[in-house]
């Protein structure tokens, strides 16, 4: 699904490769850096005790994160550097 061209991606498509990088806005940041808190502070709670909740946390939050950079993100697609 394409963003309407007036509205800002919150993550850019990396120049090479597939996805997405830093943010690109302070929306991005604003769900980045919490989501990264949170892992973070996940890491270092469930790790050691607790390996399998570690686990399922993390692959929720990555569910999460894609999610977010589907919806909000630049298409992605293969690319292979700016195009001359």
């Amino acid at each position: 699904m394409r963003q309407a061209p007036d509205k800002q991606y919150w993550f850019k498509a990396k120049r090479y490769g597939w996805g997405w990088g830093l943010p690109s806005s302070w929306q991005g940041w604003a769900f980045f850096i919490p989501w990264l808190l949170i892992v973070a502070g996940a890491t270092l709670k469930l790790m050691p005790q607790r390996p399998l909740a570690f686990a399922a946390m993390l692959l929720a939050m990555t569910l999460l994160l894609v999610g977010v950079c589907v919806i909000k993100g630049e298409p992605p697609g293969w690319r292979w550097g700016d195009p001359k």
